[in-house]
């Protein structure tokens, strides 16, 4: 899970910093460093020790509740019940993903 946090930190943060850039009037320099952070989500998942499509798969459910919380914590937009019990339905959805028995 450590790895797909930090992915999701990444592809959040890096993404956010593009958005400041070019929504927000930011300096450019923002965008160069957020492209950098983005670079770094994309290297992070092949850390994962199962096969790309099983990865990005699971992290995808990872990221839809990092997203929830980043709307909370940083644009301070709370989320609503349907939120919560969709971001909870995904990470289910991960752990059956990435540790459920296989023969």
């Amino acid at each position: 899970m450590l790895f797909f946090v930090l992915a999701g930190l990444c592809e959040l943060g890096g993404g956010y910093l593009v958005w400041l850039s070019l929504r927000e009037g930011k300096t450019i320099w923002l965008a160069v460093l957020g492209v950098v952070i983005l670079g770094l989500y994309g290297a992070i998942p092949t850390l994962q020790p199962t096969h790309f499509g099983r990865a990005y798969a699971a992290y995808g459910g990872v990221f839809v509740a990092l997203s929830l919380l980043w709307g909370w914590l940083v644009d301070r937009i709370g989320p609503d019940k349907f939120d919560l019990l969709g971001g909870w339905i995904v990470l289910l959805g991960v752990f059956v993903i990435m540790y459920a028995p296989r023969g």
